[in-house]
């Protein structure tokens, strides 16, 4: 069993990130980000616990990370016509029913991992963030496991895969990279990490990879990772990222 104090400074440090997004407001994740006054609001869940598996084989510098500690990821279905087969958080629109960016995470998270709500200790809200591709506007939401519940592929026309990833694999330089786009011309690049779990091994790009890599920077949990090294990435119509499409 992990010291309880570990797992203290780990949810103390994440709580503190609430305030932080609400002193800086669009600052907060420090990316040049669009403006997009008509977009659609959804939230996303970034749920962060004790791990209910394998604990992770590396020791992370940051003395708040447990081998212990994970985050909730999901992998959408490889028939969804939107971000088909990517990792990310249980999340989607805000539906006129619900109470807020809040109400949303947490129901998206029931409906698509099977977690129980009551066990989920909502941290509080960070900055939005728009995205000009999607045209949402989208709140990730920190939360941590009061009482963790086991969680699953509820739908799968969804999802694919539920798993629970150690923060320490993630944050681990060997598991880290950046994913390139190179198409008619340009170059697009961004944060990755590699995960393996008991049902596979998924990359972690995109959206949600930019998230994990902006928190943990905020954070002070980043380790020194290459940002040079490219790791394969297989888009939705079946090219390989450094194509030069």
């Amino acid at each position: 069993m992990i010291p309880d104090t570990r797992l203290g400074d780990a949810r103390a440090q994440l709580a503190a990130q609430v305030q932080d997004a609400a002193a800086a407001a669009r600052e907060y994740w420090r990316l040049d980000l669009p403006s997009l006054p008509d977009a659609r609001p959804a939230s996303v869940l970034i749920l962060f616990g004790v791990l209910d598996a394998l604990a992770s084989a590396h020791d992370a510098e940051a003395p708040a990370v447990s081998r212990d500690l994970d985050v909730l990821l999901l992998a959408r279905a490889t028939t969804l016509r939107s971000h088909p087969g990517q990792i990310g958080f249980p999340g989607g629109r805000v539906e006129p029913g619900d109470d807020g960016p809040v109400a949303t995470a947490l129901r998206e998270a029931e409906e698509e991992t099977g977690l129980e709500p009551a066990g989920v200790e909502v941290l509080g809200p960070l900055a939005e963030i728009p995205l000009e591709f999607s045209r949402h506007l989208v709140t990730p939401v920190l939360a941590w496991w009061r009482r963790p519940s086991p969680v699953r592929v509820v739908d799968v026309a969804e999802s694919a895969d539920v798993f629970r990833a150690p923060v320490a694999d993630l944050l681990d330089p060997a598991n880290r990279g950046s994913t390139v786009i190179r198409r008619d011309g340009r170059e697009r690049r961004g944060p990755a990490f590699l995960v393996r779990h008991a049902t596979g091994k998924h990359l972690v790009w995109g959206f949600t990879g930019m998230l994990l890599d902006a928190l943990f920077d905020r954070l002070g949990w980043t380790e020194p990772w290459d940002a040079d090294r490219e790791l394969p990435l297989v888009l939705p119509d079946g090219h390989a990222g450094d194509t030069g499409r």
